[in-house]
């Protein structure tokens, strides 16, 4: 899978982001390189690059499950920052619109969970009700440990059989993000 420095993002072919089996693209494990990630429509939403693509691909589907569909990527043998940001570059601009991952959406692709923001009312309510910050931190958890139930199971909708594991640390300050 290893491609061609310079390769047109057109050039390059797409891959299932979850296959029949239900896994991600094992072939990107540990790989370093510049990856391009669209939904269903084939509509560019986010270009990116990583030292572990496998790695960023899992984050990326936590974060925008539905937004996940396709994928295409460049793996750099020797890679410099300097060519795969200009790789990315040269992506966005061959699409002629910078994805919306790429500007207005950037924290949501890259950024942990923040359960903060997708808290009910109710859980709102009785977050700046608390008495103390250890009840605000139990229900920080209480509030992480549903919106990671709700991805998982847009994930098992999905048939995605990847092991998928939050930090859990990082559940007591609200933010949900996948373990190292």
């Amino acid at each position: 899978m290893t491609l061609e420095t310079g390769s047109s993002l057109a050039g390059l072919p797409a891959y299932a982001y979850v296959d029949e089996a239900g896994q991600l693209p094992e072939a990107f494990q540990g790989k370093i390189g510049v990856y391009a990630i669209f939904d269903q429509a084939m509509a560019l939403q986010y270009v990116g690059y990583s030292r572990d693509v496998l790695l960023s691909l899992k984050q990326h589907l936590v974060r925008k499950p539905s937004q996940c569909v396709w994928v295409k990527a460049q793996i750099s043998d020797r890679p410099n920052r300097t060519e795969l940001e200009a790789i990315r570059a040269a992506w966005i601009a061959e699409n002629g619109t910078t994805p919306p991952g790429n500007t207005t959406e950037d924290d949501s692709w890259n950024q942990p969970i923040d359960v903060k923001q997708q808290m009910t009312e109710a859980e709102q309510a009785t977050y700046a009700a608390a008495p103390d910050e250890l009840t605000q931190i139990k229900l920080l958890k209480q509030c992480a440990r549903r919106v990671e139930a709700e991805i998982l199971e847009q994930l098992r909708s999905r048939n995605v059989q990847t092991e998928i594991r939050f930090n859990p640390k990082m559940k007591e300050t609200g933010l949900l993000d996948l373990k190292p």
